[in-house]
């Protein structure tokens, strides 16, 4: 068909998450070693138009509250200035690697975004 799978833009939104965090200079890894995780607990994605093979896109990434117990995140994907192929919704829990209990988001992660963001 030319069309991107609708599976792929949930890796879409993964990767540019990762890198999103990265430029606040949150990292995943190091939140993993301290014994945080952030898996998946809920997913959306509303589709508008195709994404197709050549299509260079732009992934953008944000919050709408502070975390507290989990992650909100929204995104959209445009193919040019304001031509948005789709639009969803991501939340991740904070969770004990160790435990496998849910945690509050850790201190430093919620002072990036209030310095971030105005919320």
């Amino acid at each position: 068909m030319g069309f991107v799978h609708h599976t792929n833009y949930l890796k879409y939104f993964e990767a540019a998450r990762l890198e999103w965090l990265s430029k606040l200079g949150i990292s995943y890894k190091k939140m993993e070693e301290k014994g945080i995780l952030l898996p998946v607990i809920y997913s959306e994605i509303k589709y508008l138009l195709p994404l197709k093979f050549d299509d260079i896109f732009v992934v953008k990434v944000g919050i709408s509250e502070l975390p507290v117990s989990r992650l909100k995140l929204n995104y959209e994907i445009e193919i040019t200035k304001n031509k948005k192929i789709c639009f969803g919704y991501v939340h991740l829990a904070f969770l004990n690697k160790f435990k496998q209990v849910p945690v509050r988001a850790p201190d430093n992660l919620t002072l990036v975004f209030k310095k971030n963001y105005e919320l």
